[in-house]
């Protein structure tokens, strides 16, 4: 007989319970935390070891066990250690697609008490020097494209370079893996304290430059501790009759490991749960449809855009997607045609939601189900480690059902951002985040985000800093005023638009504005929507931009 949520949620967290709680000291806040939290991420891919030859990793024709997969990271542990000379504490960058090593590079940086240091795949030369040198990186391991991009902080630093799937002649400083690495290598054992720090995440910062979000061993496995929890719970509220499923449960990887959701949600996810992960070479919906029959996937994680790519597929009516349980994710708000369509066009798969960022560790409200149908605008409720609140003016707490800002707190939140204090002090409260993002709470924890505070576009599950592209605008010699903003877009959530005003006299070509701005930045930043008025842009008596007025004005004209 199928339970309540409160149900659920109260036995699974009673004592003796698997997930029951306990109080915990951490930066001078008392949090209730998990008392089966594994004291690290290594001691986490230990259990993976007990795995044996179970298939851990599908990457196109390879098949990994868990065996491999393990043997792998202890020789990359063994290889930083003994060749790079890494210590506990020192950063380690990712710069690579979603390749097997990705995973393997990253369980070993973190392994051996090192910091892993995720950078965006997409960045382009002067991003990820950028990346590189604030987070002090000494050791980048990269395919042959990011190392192409990083050949000037290689040339110019004792940055040294580790290739994975390349051959062929390398610059100095660089080494190709398999010719480095010895496989039967032990692991380096070392001591690692749930509260030293262990990834560096970077997200879209106050200044215009990537922030990076510093989480704690005790962060991460608090967010995965939070996952599960919420996953077992979501299987004890099923009825009887539709709890069974033949197939094992499967992720399939269609989001980039660099984001807090391929790799927390997914990725460690699996590792934690012993369940087997089939990775996308790049993202593409009919090759998702193909693995998905050919793997009897259960779970698919992507943001909103990927499900309607699935649904609007010409090979979605010829594939066999029976074996998905779960058609979710998060990044940006699902419209709800998209959530009845899911619910609507696959046989066992129900639609999910969540709503985290990389500040929480991807860990945030969920909905799904039954749940997720009777309310479609909310991300969900949290489970009992991590609170919720909306505060007003002067950060008074909001009753319920008011609308404000956004706050989280628990043990799974960064514990600031790298060598950015000021930028630390106004996200961190007195153990709180604030969220940036506007919402509210119902009278049954159900929370709603109805807007962000914070001036970024949310393209595609994509966090876009719209000074960072007006920077890139007024880099062009035609353009005197630009103003970057978001606007609706019915697959990517929104896409990036942008205003330019003219230099007098001169003439703004669009496609070479585009072209000037794909040259400085990552294309998922290009502006897909440009408007050129020869009037001046509306400010205010501050002189800012009236970004909403050009909003609503552009949007209500394209309604028309």
């Amino acid at each position: 007989m199928s339970v309540s949520y409160d149900e659920a949620m109260a036995t699974l967290t009673a004592p003796g319970g698997p997930f029951a709680l306990t109080d915990c000291e951490i930066a001078g806040q008392s949090l209730k935390v998990f008392e089966a939290t594994p004291p690290s991420l290594g001691a986490l891919f230990e259990n993976a070891r007990s795995k044996g030859d179970e298939i851990f990793l599908v990457y196109e024709d390879e098949r990994w066990t868990f065996a491999r997969t393990m043997e792998q990271v202890d020789a990359m542990g063994a290889l930083l250690v003994d060749r790079y000379g890494i210590q506990p504490g020192d950063r380690v960058a990712i710069a690579m697609r979603n390749y097997p090593e990705w995973i393997t590079s990253f369980a070993a940086i973190t392994s051996i008490g090192a910091i892993a240091v995720s950078m965006n795949a997409w960045w382009k030369v002067d991003e990820l020097a950028y990346g590189l040198e604030d987070s002090g990186a000494r050791v980048l391991i990269c395919d042959t494209e990011r190392l192409g991009n990083a050949l000037v902080p290689l040339a110019t630093t004792e940055l040294r370079a580790l290739v994975v799937r390349g051959e062929g002649p390398l610059p100095d400083g660089a080494d190709h893996l398999e010719a480095v690495i010895e496989l039967g290598a032990p692991l380096p054992d070392v001591t690692i304290d749930p509260d030293d720090d262990v990834t560096i995440l970077y997200t879209s910062g106050t200044t215009g430059n990537p922030k990076g979000a510093v989480s704690t061993h005790r962060a991460v496995l608090s967010a995965l501790m939070a996952f599960a929890c919420r996953a077992t719970a979501s299987a004890m509220m099923k009825p009887e009759d539709t709890a069974g499923h033949p197939y094992p449960n499967c992720f399939i990887l269609a989001v980039p490991l660099f984001h807090v959701t391929g790799c927390v949600a997914v990725m460690l996810s699996c590792f934690a749960s012993g369940t087997r992960l089939v990775m996308m070479h790049k993202w593409s919906p009919e090759r998702a449809l193909e693995l998905i029959e050919r793997e009897r996937v259960t779970h698919f994680v992507g943001v909103p855009t990927m499900s309607w790519d699935l649904l609007e597929s010409p090979d979605f009516p010829e594939r066999d997607t029976s074996s998905l349980l779960s058609v979710g994710g998060g990044g940006a708000p699902a419209p709800p045609e998209l959530v009845r369509r899911i619910d609507a066009n696959f046989k066992s798969g129900r639609p999910g939601i969540g709503y985290g960022m990389t500040e929480t560790n991807a860990y945030g409200p969920q909905n799904a189900g039954d749940d997720y149908m009777r309310k479609p605008t909310s991300a969900g409720r949290v489970v009992p480690t991590v609170q919720l609140r909306v505060t007003g003016e002067n950060d008074v707490l909001l009753p319920t059902g008011e609308v404000g800002e956004i706050w989280f707190r628990g043990a799974n939140l960064i514990r600031g951002y790298w060598n950015k204090p000021d930028a630390t002090a106004e996200t961190l409260v007195d153990g709180w985040l604030r969220s940036g993002d506007i919402g509210r709470i119902d009278e049954e924890g159900f929370i709603y985000v109805q807007d962000r505070a914070k001036d970024m576009v949310l393209r595609g599950g994509e966090n876009i800093y719209c000074a960072e592209v007006e920077a890139a605008l007024y880099e062009h010699g035609d353009v005197y005023e630009a103003a970057v903003f978001g606007l609706p877009h019915e697959r990517l959530g929104e896409e990036v638009a942008a205003v330019i005003h003219p230099k007098p006299g001169r003439v703004v070509d669009v496609a070479a504005i585009r072209d000037h701005v794909a040259q400085r930045l990552a294309a998922f930043k290009v502006p897909s929507y440009i408007e050129v008025t020869e009037t001046p842009l509306p400010r205010n008596p501050a002189g800012k931009f009236l970004k909403r007025e050009l909003r609503e004005e552009i949007a209500s004209r394209r309604e028309a």
